[in-house]
């Protein structure tokens, strides 16, 4: 039997630095670990990924223009968020994406009138369009690049790469 241990022991310590180097490059690989395992203050524990507010693209706010009225622009963005009684010359559209107990995306956006007509509106940067996301997205799917054109093979290894 001591011959059996004393044989197996060169095969465990050479194993050893291999494993410790396999696990390294396994947790090193998922750069946002915390999304997917449990961290110990929420082990157990699943929060919900929640959307508040008013999600706007930038193609919705490409569309709006000095001078329209306040229904006008409730028709191009949707109801404000906020709108208060003391002013309401000010409308101000907040979004809010939250998962797993953490803050994702956090927008703010302000519309402000001038006798009930848009006068100038400021904000964050606002996504793209929904339209012109879900246009890269099938490309990327298809083979093809964002402008129609068929993809050589060398830019679908490179893909794989990027991500």
């Amino acid at each position: 039997m001591p011959s059996l241990l004393s044989s197996l022991r060169p095969l465990a310590q050479r194993l050893t630095a291999p494993a410790v180097v396999l696990a390294a490059l396994v947790v090193a690989g998922c750069a946002t670990i915390d999304s997917y395992m449990p961290t110990l203050r929420t082990f157990g524990i699943y929060k919900l990924d929640i959307n508040q507010g008013n999600y706007l693209s930038q193609d919705m706010v490409d569309k709006l223009r000095v001078g329209q009225t306040k229904p006008q622009v409730r028709q191009l963005l949707g109801t404000p968020l906020i709108v208060s009684p003391f002013r309401d010359s000010r409308w101000d559209y907040v979004y809010e994406f939250t998962q797993q107990g953490q803050v994702v995306a956090h927008r703010t956006f302000t519309a402000y009138f001038v006798d009930d007509k848009l006068a100038r509106w400021e904000g964050d940067e606002m996504p793209a369009s929904m339209a012109e996301l879900n246009r890269e997205a099938l490309a990327r799917t298809s083979g093809e690049d964002r402008w129609g054109e068929t993809r050589s093979w060398w830019d679908s290894i490179l893909d794989v790469f990027k991500k």
